[in-house]
C-alpha cells in the first residue's frame, strides 16, 4: 500500500474519531461550542485551554439560541486560535485572507447542510422547533426532541469534523 493510502486511511480515520468525541462530548457534558474544542484539541494536542473560551457560546451565544450555532463558533475559535494574529503581532497589519476564507468556507458548508449558521434555525431544521434554553420547561422540551440524544450532538460531530478536515488538510498538503 502507498503513502497516500496509508495518508488517506489515516484521515479518514482521524474524522471519525473527531466526529464521535464531539458526539459524545455535546451527548454527555453539553455546550456544543466547547465539545467541538474540546474534540479537536483531544485529538490535533493543540493548546486545551481554548475550551474555556468557549463556553458562553452555547445555544447560540449564552443559550439565547439568536446567535451563531456553538459548534460554528466552536470551529471559528480553533481555527483563529491556530492561523490568527496574536497579541505580540496585534499592531502589525497581515492579510488573513487565507483564514477568513476557511471559516468562510466551513459556514457556507454549515448553512448547505443546516440552512443556517444560527442556533435557532438550525434547531428548527433539525428538531421542527427552537428551543429557549433558558427555559427549565422549554429545555426539556428540547431534551425530549432529542437535543442531546442524536441532534445537535450530530451537528457538533459534523463540525467538528468538518474542521479536522481543515487542520489535517493544511497539516499535511
Amino acid at each position: 500500500m502507498d503513502n497516500n493510502c496509508l495518508e488517506e486511511r489515516k484521515k479518514k480515520e482521524v474524522l471519525k474519531e473527531v466526529y464521535q468525541k464531539g458526539f459524545e462530548y455535546e451527548k454527555n457534558y453539553g455546550n456544543c461550542c466547547q465539545s467541538v474544542i474540546a474534540a479537536i484539541t483531544d485529538i490535533f494536542g493543540i493548546d486545551k485551554s481554548m475550551v474555556k473560551s468557549g463556553f458562553l457560546f452555547a445555544g447560540g451565544f449564552g443559550l439565547g439560541g439568536k446567535g451563531t450555532c456553538g459548534a460554528l463558533a466552536g470551529a471559528a475559535i480553533v481555527l483563529s486560535n491556530c492561523y490568527g494574529r496574536d497579541r505580540e503581532g496585534f499592531d502589525q497589519k497581515i492579510s488573513y485572507g487565507k483564514l477568513y476564507r476557511k471559516i468562510n468556507a466551513l459556514q457556507q458548508k454549515f448553512e448547505e447542510e443546516f440552512s443556517s449558521s444560527l442556533c435557532s434555525e438550525v434547531q428548527k431544521k433539525i428538531m421542527g422547533r427552537s428551543f429557549n434554553l433558558l427555559d427549565k420547561a422549554d429545555y426539556k422540551e428540547f431534551e425530549k426532541a432529542g437535543g442531546h440524544q442524536d441532534k445537535c450532538t450530530n451537528v457538533v460531530g459534523i463540525t467538528a469534523m468538518w474542521l479536522a478536515e481543515i487542520l489535517w488538510d493544511e497539516q499535511y498538503q
